[in-house]
C-alpha cells in the first residue's frame, strides 16, 4: 500500500507541476484542489514521519516551505511531533528553519516546548537567528527557560543566546526558570 501510494503521489505532483491541461474543461479537478490535496499528504507525512512519502515530495521539487492555515509548515510539524529523521530529512533538502507559524513560532520553538532535545539541537544548527522572537517577544532561550528544559538552554547559552533578553511583558529568562511570570 505504502508503494502504490507514493507512485500515486508522484503522479499527482507531476500532474500538478504541468501547465498543459490547466484551465482544460475536461479535467474534473482544479489546480489549485490538487495543490491543496497535495500540501495534505506532505503535512500528513511530515507529522507521522513518513520518510518514504516526504521523499516523492522532496524528488518532485515540491515547495517544502508551503504553509497550512496557521503557518505550520511540514520542518515545524515534524519537528512537533518528534519526527527526528524527517526532520533530518527536510533540513537536508533545503526546508528553511527559519520558516515563522502565524505566532511567529519556528521549529526550534516547537521542538524546545515538546522537550525534543535532538531535534531541537539539530535545529539549532541551521543559519537562524540565536535570538529569533515569536510574537509575544518571546525567544528560544525563553521556551526553554519556561518549559524547564535545561539541556537545550545550556545550549543554547553555549551558542550565544541572549540570557538577559525580555519579552513583550517583562519575563526574562532566568525569571521563566524560576517559574516567576510578570503579570
Amino acid at each position: 500500500m505504502k508503494r502504490f501510494s507514493a507512485l500515486c503521489l508522484a503522479a499527482l505532483i507531476s500532474l500538478a507541476g504541468a501547465n498543459a491541461w490547466a484551465g482544460e474543461a475536461s479535467y474534473a479537478v482544479a489546480p489549485s484542489d490538487i495543490k491543496n490535496q497535495l500540501d495534505g499528504y506532505l503535512f500528513d507525512a511530515a507529522r507521522r514521519g513518513d520518510t518514504a512519502m516526504l521523499a516523492e515530495f522532496i524528488n518532485s521539487g515540491y515547495d517544502l516551505d508551503r504553509s497550512d492555515a496557521k503557518g505550520y509548515t511540514a520542518l515545524i510539524l515534524a519537528a512537533y511531533n518528534g519526527r527526528k529523521d524527517a526532520v533530518i530529512q527536510l533540513l537536508a533538502a533545503g526546508a528553511d528553519a527559519c520558516a515563522e507559524d502565524q505566532r511567529g513560532n519556528t521549529a526550534l520553538l516547537g521542538a524546545i516546548f515538546k522537550g525534543e532535545v535532538m531535534i531541537a539541537r539539530q535545529l539549532m544548527r541551521a543559519d537562524c537567528a540565536p535570538n529569533h522572537r515569536n510574537h509575544a517577544g518571546q525567544t528560544p532561550a525563553m521556551y526553554a527557560a519556561l518549559f524547564q528544559r535545561a539541556e537545550i538552554l545550556q545550549d543554547l547559552r553555549s551558542r550565544g543566546a541572549d540570557m538577559d533578553a525580555r519579552d513583550a511583558a517583562g519575563n526574562s529568562v532566568d525569571a521563566l526558570a524560576r517559574g516567576q511570570f510578570a503579570p
